[in-house]
């Protein structure tokens, strides 16, 4: 089997939250502009065909004013599972796993690098590794200000 460990960025937290909850606020374009991105930044979505083969574009907006475009294609979708995206510019591909505790939520979400060379430039030159545990901070403090049984849908 590869090793995968120089060219992978992953992070895993257990949010107070639970599965359905968790599942739509990453899967619904109204909830997940609320929470993507690092401290600091806001989004603009453009579009989310959460499908299979479908489109995700968005714009993430700098705290400095900086926008950042994004794309990224659904490449494999398990409901309340699993969530698999590849993203454009820079290369790489991202799992989400959800598991469900009580009315808790485990989310495992690694990011994977074509090269270790590509995962040094945007881990370490850019600070993803930051950028992606303040994203999880960002949603644990989403999730908690939604009620249990969101109307949001």
């Amino acid at each position: 089997m590869e090793k995968t460990e120089t060219r992978e960025l992953r992070t895993t937290q257990t949010f107070s939250a639970p599965i359905d909850l968790t599942w739509e606020v990453w899967t619904n374009s109204k909830h997940i502009a609320n929470w993507w991105g690092p401290v600091g930044f806001t989004n603009t979505i453009h579009t989310m065909d959460f499908q299979e083969g479908g489109e995700w574009k968005l714009t993430m907006h700098g705290p400095d004013g900086q926008n950042f475009p994004n794309r990224s294609i659904f490449r494999e979708i398990i409901p309340f599972k699993k969530i698999v995206f590849e993203h454009f510019n820079p290369h790489f591909f991202t799992t989400v796993l959800f598991e469900s505790t009580d009315k808790k939520t485990m989310i495992d979400w690694s990011l994977l690098f074509d090269t270790a060379e590509l995962y040094e430039v945007i881990v370490k030159a850019h600070k993803a590794d930051e950028g992606q545990k303040q994203n999880m901070e960002k949603l644990q403090r989403y999730l908690m200000q939604l009620p249990d049984n969101s109307d949001l849908k």
